[in-house]
């Protein structure tokens, strides 16, 4: 199978690899669709010098495919040959034409959804399962960090919470033009330099920072902000996955004598029953999210050299990226 592989940082590449062999409790997918993350940009460029070259496969893990096989010993008739499924591939394991994954990671898509709009429920479940660790956000007012699909699913689910005030913030001026669409009050683009974050966040907010801040672009810059911009004994929500490499100045006194309550979170592969990622997909099948209106491009397999740095420079209006394996 054709399978693509991190030979050196920033260096991805097509190789040939084994087709996987069906092993017990597994079922072998063929990959129909995917879809970019941050994460998989910082397995690209930002992972320890030892990890270069990566497994093949390495990176993709939003996917969706077809069961080609399925140990039928393990299989608890859930899923059956033929099915189409959403494999959780925490290993980013996935860029590749098939996949094997256990049993209990595929999950039954509804025919009637488009597979692009499908694959969107791996990110989602994990923002909805990370949603689970905020506090009450009834009448609060929430700063979300970062609009990428992950930001935008925040404010989603924001609002699904409660939250009074869902003030989003982002470098790109076009990415904040998708935040009230899932569900931001407000917005503030702080790359402007007109105002700083801080005083624009009091302006909106009756002069006071954020009941709660929400992180979701992993950078050095946007965690330092999330401190910055949060209220003295406040929470704030580490999501976005960091860089593996560096981390400049980590404001950790700020941070002290805030009294601020810090949390992290990442992925759903703990999750009873992946419960979150589930009701991503009722979500998404019902309709109640317009999960199509932040799918921006769609590439080839053959261009997903492409795909990986269009992610990586944020242009062309890009917010989530599709990869067509049958394109």
């Amino acid at each position: 199978m054709k399978a693509v592989q991190i030979i050196a940082r920033g260096k991805p590449a097509f190789v040939d690899a084994p087709k996987p062999k069906l092993q017990p409790g597994t079922g072998l997918v063929r990959t129909l669709r995917l879809s970019l993350c941050g994460s998989d940009v910082r397995h690209l460029h930002h992972l320890p010098d030892a990890r270069y070259p990566t497994a093949t496969g390495e990176t993709g893990h939003e996917m969706v495919g077809v069961v080609e096989a399925i140990d039928p010993v393990s299989n608890d008739g859930a899923v059956q040959p033929g099915d189409r499924v959403l494999c959780l591939a925490p290993d980013h394991r996935a860029m590749c034409e098939y996949y094997l994954a256990p049993i209990d990671r595929l999950l039954p898509l509804d025919p009637a959804t488009p597979l692009e709009h499908s694959v969107q429920a791996q990110q989602f479940g994990t923002v909805l399962y990370a949603a689970r660790v905020l506090p009450d956000l009834r009448g609060k007012t929430v700063a979300v960090i970062g609009q990428g699909s992950a930001g935008l699913w925040f404010n989603f689910a924001l609002q699904q919470g409660g939250a009074a005030k869902i003030i989003a913030l982002d470098l790109k001026a076009y990415r904040l033009a998708y935040s009230q669409r899932f569900g931001a009050t407000h917005t503030i683009h702080n790359a402007d330099g007109s105002t700083p974050a801080a005083d624009a966040l009091r302006a909106i907010n009756g002069g006071e920072l954020p009941d709660v801040v929400i992180e979701a672009a992993g950078e050095d810059a946007s965690i330092r902000l999330a401190v910055s911009i949060a209220r003295p004994g406040s929470f704030v929500l580490l999501f976005g996955v960091p860089r593996f490499d560096t981390m400049d100045g980590f404001p950790i006194f700020e941070a002290f004598w805030k009294t601020l309550t810090l949390k992290s979170m990442v992925g759903t592969i703990d999750d009873p029953g992946h419960a979150s990622t589930r009701q991503a997909l009722d979500y998404i099948n019902s309709g109640a999210v317009d999960v199509g209106g932040m799918i921006t491009h769609t590439f080839k397999f053959a261009d997903v050299f492409d795909a990986y740095e269009l992610h990586r420079i944020q242009d062309e209006g890009a917010v989530k990226i599709v990869i067509d394996m049958e394109g």
